[in-house]
């Protein structure tokens, strides 16, 4: 095969390395002004933004203790065919429960159950000195207690869909799978309104998942009452007397536990450090991205005056 000889005019077009940094080193000045303006935007947006505080509480699944799974060996078929689960209930109801604590219909009413839609939708930041919320007035008046209105006489009230995506930005929820362990945790100007809404938050959602199987476990109950009304067969009679006193057990328990669904590891303490923002890291990106553009903004000069040379003989 022969071998195509080498054209010395493209070695001459090559870019060698001193030449990029000869390049480099005439636009200087250009990276110099770009790291600096880059460096002052990254100092003024890392100032502008607020504190944001973070809480979070360690919680473990509370564990079932009742005898319910006692009879889901002798009982399980029977159970089944009357719509009641006696055994794994601990695990699913942990599951529904983290499930329901991130779910719309659940944070809509958290929100309106605590009156929380002004701190919300409506402040401008937390007063450290005073302790309280700084209103945007333009939004909501405190002293009527009525949302403003728009220039098209619209009210500013926020919907529940707002209210909730807004909320959702503030909370956090991890599971742990090696351990079980769940991290619940809310983020906020506000260290004291950041632990407060996230010890009501576990408070609630322990509350839900209790109301909802003491209703559940109650209809099971009515349920069977009525099928034992209906037999005459003394086998069958024994079997639903030990069905409903499962689920009167059920009632009790769900009724005398405080912490129903989570048990609380770490209880949640009022922040007094920040987590947000990283000040530091926003001013360094802001310099290397202004660096970068600055070196970009050199050879791309560098590559237009060189393409307009031949144009100039």
């Amino acid at each position: 095969m022969s071998q195509v000889p080498v054209n010395q005019d493209d070695r001459a077009d090559e870019i060698s390395l001193r030449e990029l940094l000869a390049t480099l080193w005439r636009g200087k000045w250009i990276i110099i002004a770009f790291v600096i303006v880059f460096a002052g935007v990254g100092v003024a947006y890392a100032l502008y933004k607020p504190n944001i505080y973070q809480a979070s509480v360690l919680l473990a699944p509370a564990q079932d203790e009742g005898g319910v799974n006692s009879l889901s060996g002798q009982l399980g078929g029977l159970a089944s065919l009357a719509g009641i689960n006696l055994g794994g209930g601990s695990s699913n109801n942990t599951v529904i429960a983290k499930e329901t604590l991130k779910s719309r219909a659940f944070l809509r009413d958290f929100i309106r159950r605590h009156d929380l839609s002004v701190p919300l939708m409506a402040s401008k930041n937390w007063n450290m000195v005073t302790q309280e919320w700084s209103i945007d007035e333009e939004i909501y008046n405190p002293k009527t207690g009525e949302w403003q209105k728009n220039k098209d006489g619209l009210s500013l009230r926020p919907t529940n869909w707002d209210m909730v995506e807004r909320f959702r930005e503030l909370l956090t929820v991890r599971d742990n799978k090696d351990t079980g362990l769940v991290t619940v945790a809310i983020a906020s100007e506000s260290p004291v309104a950041a632990k407060q809404w996230l010890e009501l938050l576990i408070k609630d959602i322990n509350e839900r998942m209790r109301e909802q199987d003491v209703q559940d476990a109650e209809a099971r109950i009515a349920y069977l009452e009525g099928k034992l009304r209906e037999t005459n067969i003394s086998g069958m009679q024994q079997v639903f007397y030990q069905l409903i006193e499962s689920e009167t057990r059920t009632v009790m328990l769900a009724n005398a536990q405080r912490e129903y669904v989570f048990k609380t590891v770490d209880p949640a303490v009022i922040p007094q450090e920040k987590s947000e923002p990283k000040r530091a890291l926003i001013v360094i990106l802001a310099v290397m991205l202004g660096g970068i553009l600055g070196v970009l903004g050199v050879f791309v000069k560098a590559f237009v005056q060189n393409s307009r040379q031949p144009n100039k003989a």
